[in-house]
């Protein structure tokens, strides 16, 4: 192996906090830094949802982290980095993926749904960007992936709340970046396009919006979580160092058409 690649994309005992790590786009991202050296904290909405995760780290070299957190309850996410920061006195790496949605026209999307979603999506993040970014500050270095969406860019279809705490999370993004660039930490963002997970299941079942969607997509397929490892790394590791508050989007191609 290149020892310069190597050393450039290296997460060697970098200390990794991952949202959402349950499944999907969350699991894979957690497991790949796992991969390549990183002592992650894989965090779910509750420590039973979190198992099958847990399982496949302990198969992984490395001392690494399962916790219960529901991030729509801000004294979770503190009682969360307090215990990482207890077991390994820093954190390098912030992965923000936890997210929900609630498909409705917005004329019958309720106020519990879209409160729902704003208080998991957007002020969840903030809290957890709050909360971590005060150790990263102290110790004058941090990468924070936000995961944001193609609906950070338009508007969806029938996802109101999604899409407005999407476009707040790319914004949430680029103001983080802006105060706290002086201070060695990079906070930027990763909009996926259109993944086969669990949230996006219902579009998969539909044959219209699943062949509309398709369609647009210029490889013709859609993505599998893994395909979001590389910009992982990439944005995890010093090989990113002069990127700050970019949205990067992963979606085959999809908004270029």
């Amino acid at each position: 192996m290149n020892p310069y690649i190597n050393s450039l994309f290296s997460v060697e005992s970098k200390v990794a906090v991952i949202t959402g790590a349950s499944r999907g786009l969350g699991q894979s991202m957690a497991i790949a830094l796992a991969k390549s050296g990183a002592r992650v904290v894989a965090v779910a909405s509750s420590e039973q949802s979190i198992l099958r995760t847990k399982q496949l780290l302990s198969d992984i070299a490395g001392d690494h982290l399962c916790l219960g957190c529901d991030q729509s309850k801000p004294n979770e996410i503190i009682d969360t980095v307090d215990a990482t920061m207890e077991k390994y006195g820093r954190i390098d790496i912030l992965i923000n993926n936890a997210g929900i949605i609630r498909r409705a026209p917005a004329v019958t999307h309720s106020d519990e749904d879209w409160l729902d979603v704003i208080e998991t999506n957007l002020n969840g993040v903030f809290r957890f960007c709050r909360a971590v970014g005060k150790h990263m500050l102290a110790q004058k270095s941090g990468k924070i992936i936000n995961i944001a969406s193609l609906l950070s860019f338009s508007g969806g279809i029938t996802v109101p709340s999604y899409a407005a705490s999407k476009g707040g999370v790319a914004q949430l993004t680029k103001a983080l970046a802006n105060e706290w660039a002086d201070n060695g930490i990079q906070v930027n963002a990763i909009a996926p396009g259109y993944f086969a997970t669990d949230n996006t299941e219902q579009l998969r079942q539909d044959p219209d919006r699943n062949a509309s969607i398709t369609a647009r997509i210029p490889s013709g397929e859609w993505g599998e979580p893994a395909d979001l490892n590389g910009a992982t790394l990439f944005l995890s590791s010093k090989a990113s160092n002069y990127v700050n508050g970019h949205i990067m989007l992963v979606d085959g191609g999809w908004m270029a058409r």
